[in-house]
């Protein structure tokens, strides 16, 4: 991995190279790095998995076996932006799949506790619209949706 940028550091509790295999499987654009592992006299037993370098949909990250002292909240949270309907059920179902949990709005929790919005591309076009009643009912129609509706959404925007 170059150091280009920035790079996100994921905190986890020993799932660190589950996490990036499941990450990988999710996203295009993917692939697992190199993978360090815990040395002799180290918090953890030597061997153990220390760091797994990723990228998911072309953006850096490193997955961290740190230990249970920090957990994921929804503080931090990924956008995914999504041109269709197809995907933004695509990434619902598979970031929540195994034991995610779905939120309000477009949000959710993966398998790890990692927040993610799964939005539609046009959704800040219409809750930006100068025209206040358009923004106003496409607004209103999100916050009453767990998964976006691009149809609901659209349909709201246009005052149907």
């Amino acid at each position: 991995m170059t150091t280009d940028g920035f790079t996100t550091c994921l905190w986890f509790d020993g799932q660190a190279e589950e996490a990036a295999h499941y990450y990988v499987s999710v996203f295009k654009n993917s692939s697992v790095g190199r993978v360090s592992h815990y040395t002799e006299g180290a918090m953890q037993p030597a061997g153990t998995v220390l760091t797994v370098e990723f990228t998911a949909n072309g953006h850096k990250f490193v997955a961290l076996n740190g230990g249970p002292q920090f957990k994921f909240t929804e503080a931090i949270s990924f956008q995914v932006f999504c041109d269709n309907q197809e995907e933004i059920d695509y990434y619902w179902t598979k970031l929540t799949e195994g034991g995610g949990e779905p939120g309000p709005c477009g949000w959710l929790k993966d398998r790890f506790g990692v927040s993610w919005q799964i939005i539609p591309e046009r959704l800040d076009e219409m809750i930006s619209d100068p025209d206040t009643a358009k923004s106003s009912r496409a607004m209103q129609a999100m916050l009453k949706m767990h998964k976006l509706d691009i149809a609901a959404l659209e349909k709201a925007y246009a005052g149907e």
